[in-house]
């Protein structure tokens, strides 16, 4: 499965509520882009800005079946007047189904933006993701759906240094729930595993809650 993820920031004179809006009112536009087979847009939640600015505040990703219409389909990307171009990401990703499930109407989705630990050869750091710590994470009972999102090897092209090297995906009934799965062992563990592959400290996140949806997962 290959996607088509858009991450998009507001520009700075524009309101959290009214980019969310002018991205929804965008989807019937773009959710069949370049024959994409799933449309999918996400939006922060609101109370994610209690302690600033987060680093994106919305995303589309369309599911293509091969890679060529993927990359046509960002090169033919629908312009988002309200967001900031300098600060847009494009990323086609190959999606690795960790833990699959069903996605109640209502649950949050957590998108955590991975690049792997300095000095780590690109090879090593997704087979030890997707082998090794994915089987790890799914063992947080709390989630619902883990989903790795790797960036697409031609992504790469050049000596390209991407901004992500991926996107870890993981689905909650809530919040609280999210925040409950923090506080297990499973938890512990999974974090205690990440010096193996990622960056010290945390990663980068924002929390969302998915408005379009034109597929099942």
């Amino acid at each position: 499965m290959v996607k088509l993820v858009s991450l998009y920031k507001r520009r700075p004179d524009v309101t959290v509520e009214a980019f969310h809006a002018h991205l929804l009112g965008l989807a019937d536009a773009v959710q069949g882009a370049g024959g994409a087979v799933r449309y999918v847009q996400s939006h922060t939640l609101l109370q994610g800005y209690k302690r600033g600015e987060l680093l994106f505040d919305g995303v589309s990703e369309w599911t293509f079946d091969t890679p060529e219409a993927a990359r046509d389909a960002r090169r033919n990307a629908v312009d988002v007047p309200l967001a900031d171009p300098v600060r847009t990401v494009h990323m086609l990703v190959d999606v690795h189904v960790v833990k699959p499930g069903a996605v109640p109407a209502g649950a949050v989705k957590n998108i955590e933006f991975v690049n792997r630990r300095p000095g780590m050869a690109l090879e090593p750091f997704r087979h030890y993701w997707r082998e090794v710590h994915g089987p790890i994470g799914a063992k947080i009972s709390t989630i619902l759906r883990y989903e790795q999102n790797h960036l697409h090897a031609g992504e790469y092209a050049d000596d390209a240094v991407p901004l992500f090297d991926g996107l870890a995906i993981t689905w909650f009934a809530s919040t609280a729930e999210m925040r409950r799965g923090a506080g297990t062992p499973e938890y512990e563990v999974t974090r205690a595993d990440e010096v193996n592959f990622l960056p010290d400290g945390h990663l980068p996140i924002i929390i969302t809650r998915e408005v379009v949806d034109t597929g099942a997962a």
